[in-house]
């Protein structure tokens, strides 16, 4: 799913389309396609909307990536029950269903298929045990019955009941179509709520279970969002910093940072905890520390550095 405007990631999101944004170097999507490709996914059809041409132009046909990609254009943004549901014409069978603008890092995510198999399910959702309630509001949380099934998913629940969280990754069967076209639009945002519809799916008898895979998971909603995930995806590689090819690092000191290709840094500055975008030339004279570099822009993340670098985890 690739194609939401992503507002609030402005002024990255007048050039960048969310899934294109880089995580150690790499697209958010390629990130996704390698999981898919390790579970034995070899065709991929991606709904895009908002800068839809540039996804086209990253990820092509896939052949490089090994696989086949098609695209589906989203031209309402109606909610992502929608934009599934304009995928069924392209679907034959079960399918994995990721959001474009969460990064995650996985436990045994083959499980998640397992599952299915074990359970007969009509539906799977990826969910992570959260410490924190207010991610849990800002996500969906789930209520399960006496045999662990889903009984109950609820959108940005203003109470918490219990730690499970969805997090925007799912295996659904074809009976997911039927459901999205008795989806009504929500009142809360006017959108057809994938929720809902996996709601009607349970109402109608269907069995959804959960999978507790996720160790990580980040929705990029703001700025500082894609700057933690590369600090985090740095920690998983065990790596003080990442530097791609073809950069002048100028005599800059680099600690706990990220730098793309095609990079030249000006001057020799301390650069910090930081994600430089590729063909970025960097000027300043002074050390960055929590910053997001683009060729347009330089972004101080600073007042978020205790969530960002203190915390860790999602």
């Amino acid at each position: 799913m690739s194609a939401g405007r992503g507002t609030r990631m402005e002024p990255f999101s007048t050039f960048y389309p969310k899934p294109l944004l880089p995580v150690c170097n790499l697209p958010i999507m390629e990130h996704h396609i390698n999981i898919m490709k390790g579970v034995g996914i070899r065709e991929v059809v991606i709904v895009v909307g908002h800068l839809g041409f540039e996804i086209a132009k990253r990820m092509g046909d896939g052949s490089r990536f090994g696989i086949k990609i098609k695209y589906v254009e989203q031209k309402r943004n109606l909610g992502i029950a929608h934009a599934v549901g304009m995928l069924e014409p392209h679907i034959n069978g079960s399918f994995l269903l990721f959001l474009g603008d969460i990064f995650f890092i996985s436990e045994d995510f083959e499980r998640l298929i397992e599952l299915k198999r074990e359970r007969g399910s009509s539906a799977v959702l990826a969910v992570k045990e959260e410490n924190d309630p207010e991610a849990i509001k800002r996500n969906f949380t789930i209520l399960l019955d006496h045999d662990d099934r889903v009984k109950r998913v609820i959108e940005k629940p203003r109470y918490v009941t219990n730690m499970l969280k969805g997090c925007g990754i799912y295996l659904f069967d074809l009976h997911i179509f039927d459901a999205i076209r008795r989806t009504p639009r929500t009142a809360m945002r006017d959108e057809y709520e994938l929720t809902e519809a996996i709601q009607i799916l349970i109402e109608d008898g269907f069995p959804v279970d959960i999978a507790k895979i996720i160790k990580t998971d980040i929705n990029i909603t703001f700025p500082y969002d894609l700057l933690r995930c590369n600090l985090e995806e740095l920690k998983v590689k065990k790596k003080d910093s990442l530097i791609d090819e073809n950069v002048s690092l100028g005599g800059a000191e680099v600690i706990n940072s990220v730098i793309g290709k095609n990079v030249d840094i000006k001057n020799p500055i301390k650069i910090s905890n930081s994600l430089i975008f590729p063909d970025t030339t960097l000027m300043v004279e002074y050390d960055i520390d929590s910053c997001i570099a683009t060729p347009d822009d330089l972004l101080d993340c600073r007042r978020y550095i205790r969530y960002i670098v203190g915390k860790g985890g999602a």
